[in-house]
């Protein structure tokens, strides 16, 4: 870490809630606190006290309103949060931030990129969900009732409108991150901008085989999944790997689902025998995890896939499909499989057909998960902000700020 760190303000769509960019805030705040660097989090939430003050660490919290819309289950976009934005900018002025953060057009990233215009503080951006995708794949329930040709054409024209917005959003920030290298390319192509990666790690001693409680003698095949129960999570292809398994004359198996979300029913009816136990954490997730033989995620729209790392670490190889994220952390044939849909079942058939590949994939799985330190992100990310914005200097920060305020005078 170089001796002039930046002075981070960072706004996360999320820090409470049970999602990626919410699991990597709050270890991107450990991170800071750990290494006693100046850093400010702003962040939705309703803590008794809002704004706190340890050594160099800040944080400033303030509650969306009941009129918020809900985007998923504990996700929601406040459009009255504005009303934050005078003590915001008091914060954030008291702080004297170098660069300022933001995960996302949410209402903490669009304030936040109108603070960083108004303050003139060089602002970074990172990508942690493909918002075009899940666009498309949730108006496909709706887009049914049309014609098949038209249908999908609209599906298209929603992804591809969604993501050209999305990354005009980007075009503000002066750097950009994202979990993988497919994202890194996308974005510097539609934004013409910079784009670092900026990975997950892994807590190896909450995830570890350490937690399995299982007995022994347990020969059934315990089948995890990990995640928002939606439909851009790709969820119905559980129940297609349960009837294939079966159709085989594979029965000594079951699911074990962790999460929530709006295809839950459809789950409980589609994948008899299943349980279904909610959203879980700690201690219990930890169980949980160590307590499967194999992760199936079928999610094609993971940019990351927190969850197939977590498993990992507790020695449980995963499929993963052939797009998204996840297909980055899964070492094909070692630590699990990556395929299409059309082979997903297949894939998993193999791993249950083969106990000892399944015992070496548990090994290499494992010993993959814990060269992935959070530490180690998150130095790098410091060092995309210090080449970005050297301290004290601030060059090209006119530029930045003209386009921010043309974004903003055309919106």
């Amino acid at each position: 870490m170089p001796m002039h760190c930046p002075r981070v303000a960072y706004l996360p769509d999320s820090f409470h809630e049970v999602n990626g960019v919410a699991h990597t805030s709050r270890h991107f705040q450990a991170f800071a606190e750990r290494r006693g660097l100046p850093f400010l989090c702003i962040r939705a939430g309703n803590r008794a006290e809002p704004y706190l003050q340890q050594g160099e660490l800040r944080t400033l919290e303030r509650p969306r309103s009941s009129a918020s819309i809900r985007l998923e289950k504990d996700l929601y976009f406040d459009p009255f949060y504005l009303r934050h934005l005078r003590e915001m900018e008091r914060q954030l002025r008291a702080f004297q931030p170098d660069i300022l953060h933001i995960t996302g057009p949410s209402e903490l990233g669009i304030l936040g990129a109108w603070l960083a215009h108004r303050m003139q503080i060089p602002l970074a951006a990172s990508w942690h969900t493909n918002v075009h995708e899940y666009a498309a794949r949730r108006s496909a329930k709706w887009l049914h009732m049309l014609p098949q040709h038209p249908s999908a054409a609209a599906e298209r024209w929603i992804e591809r409108t969604t993501l050209s917005a999305s990354a005009r959003f980007y075009r503000l920030a002066g750097v950009l991150f994202a979990p993988n290298l497919e994202l890194c390319d996308l974005l510097q192509q539609k934004t013409g901008k910079p784009c670092h990666r900026m990975q997950r790690g892994v807590d190896t001693e909450l995830f570890s085989p350490a937690h399995r409680t299982r007995p022994s003698e347990d020969r059934t095949w315990v089948l995890g999944y990990v995640g928002r129960l939606s439909v851009e999570k790709n969820v119905a292809l559980l129940a297609t790997v349960q009837q294939a398994l079966q159709a085989a004359g594979i029965t000594n198996f079951r699911f074990l689902i962790v999460g929530h979300g709006g295809e839950e029913a459809w789950l409980r009816e589609h994948l008899p025998g299943a349980e279904i136990v909610g959203v879980l954490r700690g201690p219990e997730l930890s169980r949980a995890y160590a307590n499967m033989d194999l992760l199936v995620f079928p999610s094609h729209t993971d940019t990351f896939g927190n969850v197939v790392l977590e498993a990992l670490a507790s020695g449980v190889p995963a499929i993963v499909t052939s797009s998204g994220g996840p297909k980055y952390i899964v070492r094909d044939g070692s630590t699990g499989f990556i395929a299409r849909d059309d082979g997903f079942a297949a894939a998993v058939e193999r791993v249950l057909r083969q106990p000892q590949l399944h015992m070496t994939m548990r090994t290499a799985a494992r010993n993959y998960a814990r060269s992935c330190s959070w530490d180690a992100i998150f130095e790098g990310v410091y060092a995309a902000y210090a080449a970005t914005c050297p301290v004290p200097a601030r060059p090209g920060q006119k530029d930045l700020h003209r386009k921010i305020q043309d974004f903003f005078a055309d919106s």
